[in-house]
């Protein structure tokens, strides 16, 4: 059998794809792996992919290990693990003539005959049935890569010990029984030299934990101060909603699972009203339904918070994929004009930041404030360092409401003096009709334009202090490739990769309000493109109503499926020939 070297020349880190069915515990498997594999001394990045169904399908997992962080989508497979047939195009596709597949004949049949040599038949079946349990077939496939990758087999009895030895030790057995077996498979394939696998670890670097995308926002929220939390399931936003119900004692948030979207936003509205800082979390179906919430939100100047996990659409869409489609819903839902802030992390760094800031500035504004991720972001994870907390409790701008307090108040910056029922001896005012500065309702056309001046002015300090857009380059690129969102670092590595000295990647991760330095970025930039996960070219379309740059060029994706490193590293290559030239 034909020796296979991992990783391949020219890189840096290892490709592994896991692919199985529903119920066949392939995020289980990407979970261990990525914890051992951190355990280990390597930096981690894991995605998943899964079809809208509970049982059957093909469901994907790929996992980057390395010795320097790597945190974007390849379609290089170096090592395919297959837990069951029927492998779909997405990722058959990108079998390529170095990769080499591990499966069991038991499952697969003669799926991968043509593979010849790069298939190695794995027992992963028969490993499961002889530990006493054929359930855990995804436990014997991870301990099997364990054992290829080098981890000691006390790793994964300490997993075993600290996921589930709270619940059962009978389990933490069973797993451990079927987990001998497959790291026994996987020293039998170093043992017959069918894998040789040299991968330096990292340097050490200080503490680091793995995250993912549901987990940072949510982790962002409780350092922003959120206190009340509501939603109705819907993918890709749920993880978020599940995070906080599973940790509500621990930090003290009320969560409410509710009957729609339009309870939700509601509930936040009220709960804001009475002092609370509240998250929605939702996707685009669900924050469809909350715009007139949102507008509520708008007039009562009650700051709120909300989660927006993009997929693609119309309507359902394809629930459990990814898109950057809802960027013009986000900037303009909910009837009339009034302020706010929106957000689209491009790390998990950034999506803990930004989503505290959001909370900072939903308070100092009184005004919606949205955080705009995709599945793709929130079922990723890789291994960052500890984030810096805040010294002091978030400052949630309150006053204490006197006997001559109005709520709505005039002030030069438009921003009124904020109290909630009960701080103070004052009426604290609040009306979804247009209202005069004690909330009393009024049809008065003088009085509907000084207040809604007034709460526009709210706009011009966000504009200042709006984050300009992060530059990763030489300073003196002509050239500029803009993305948002979640595509940052693997347009950043694709950019890296094109080994042009011209060419720097700018990346917003507030889309709105624009910073003003960003129109000075382009204005400098010869030649500008854009990358984006949508059809229309959302963000290009933006950037040049605010800045009068059109794009030279974009590249778009908008199959359900986010980009690949090597998917914008093509369709960058091609746009910069036809436009610069080689």
């Amino acid at each position: 059998m034909r020796l296979v070297n991992v990783p391949r020349r020219g890189t840096s880190d290892i490709s592994l794809v896991l692919c199985g069915a529903a119920g066949q515990g392939v995020q289980t498997v990407e979970h261990l792996m990525v914890r051992l594999a951190k355990a280990a001394g390597y930096h981690v990045f894991a995605s998943s992919e899964y079809m809208s169904r509970v049982r059957g399908g093909s469901n994907s997992t790929e996992i980057r290990l390395g010795s320097v962080p790597v945190r974007g989508l390849v379609d290089r497979i170096d090592v395919l693990v297959a837990l069951n047939g029927g492998i779909r195009p997405n990722i058959r596709d990108r079998i390529d003539e170095e990769t080499l597949v591990l499966g069991d004949p038991e499952e697969l049949g003669d799926e991968f005959a043509s593979l010849g040599e790069r298939f190695v038949p794995v027992p992963f079946l028969r490993a499961a049935r002889e530990g006493g349990n054929r359930v855990y077939t995804n436990v014997a496939a991870a301990a099997c890569l364990a054992a290829v990758f080098g981890m000691p087999f006390a790793a994964l009895e300490t997993y075993f010990a600290e996921r589930f030895g709270a619940k059962s030790l009978d389990v933490v057995k069973g797993n451990l029984a079927v987990a001998e077996k497959g790291f026994a498979l996987g020293g039998d394939l170093l043992r017959r030299g069918v894998l040789r696998v040299s991968l330096g670890h990292a340097s050490p670097q200080g503490e680091r934990i793995v995250l993912d995308g549901s987990e940072a926002v949510a982790l962002g929220a409780l350092a922003g101060g959120c206190d009340f939390c509501t939603g109705y399931p819907m993918s890709p936003a749920t993880g978020v909603l599940t995070f906080l119900v599973k940790n509500a004692d621990r930090f003290g948030v009320a969560v409410e699972q509710v009957e729609d979207e339009i309870a939700a936003m509601n509930m936040a509205v009220g709960a804001s009203y009475m002092g609370a800082l509240p998250l929605c979390t939702t996707s685009g179906g669900g924050f469809a339904l909350m715009s007139e919430g949102l507008s509520l939100a708008g007039i009562m100047e009650t700051p709120v918070v909300v989660h927006l996990a993009q997929r693609p659409g119309p309507a359902t869409g394809m629930a459990t994929r990814t898109e950057q489609a809802d960027l013009e819903l986000a900037l303009y839902s909910g009837h009339g004009e009034f302020p706010r802030v929106l957000f689209a992390p491009g790390t998990l760094e950034e999506a803990f930041f930004l989503t505290r800031r959001a909370f900072e500035l939903a308070a100092r504004y009184q005004t919606p404030a949205i955080v705009l991720t995709d599945q793709y972001f929130t079922n990723t994870s890789y291994d960052i360092p500890l984030p810096d907390l805040p010294d002091a409790a978030p400052d949630r701008c309150l006053v204490e409401a006197g006997p001559e307090y109005r709520r709505y108040e005039e002030s030069p910056d438009g921003v009124s003096p904020r109290s909630v029922p009960g701080f103070g001896t004052g009426l604290v005012g609040a009306d979804s009709h247009e209202h005069d500065e004690e909330a009393h309702v009024y049809e008065d056309f003088d009085l509907r334009t000084r207040m809604n001046a007034r709460r526009l002015r709210k706009f011009e300090g966000l504009r200042r202090e709006a984050l300009p857009p992060t530059r990763i380059g030489p300073e003196d690129a002509d050239i500029l490739v803009i993305c948002w969102g979640s595509t940052r670092p693997i347009v950043e590595e694709a950019v890296a990769s094109l080994g042009r000295t011209n060419t720097a990647v700018l990346h917003f991760a507030q889309v709105w309000p624009i910073a003003p330095e960003a129109e000075a970025l382009l204005a400098r930039a010869k030649y500008v493109f854009v990358v984006e996960g949508n059809a229309t070219g959302q963000l290009a379309t933006l950037l040049r109503c605010e800045t009068g740059r059109r794009a030279d060029a974009s590249v778009r994706t908008w199959k359900g499926l986010q980009f690949s490193v090597e998917e914008v590293r093509r369709g960058l290559a091609d746009v910069l020939d036809k436009t610069v030239g080689r």
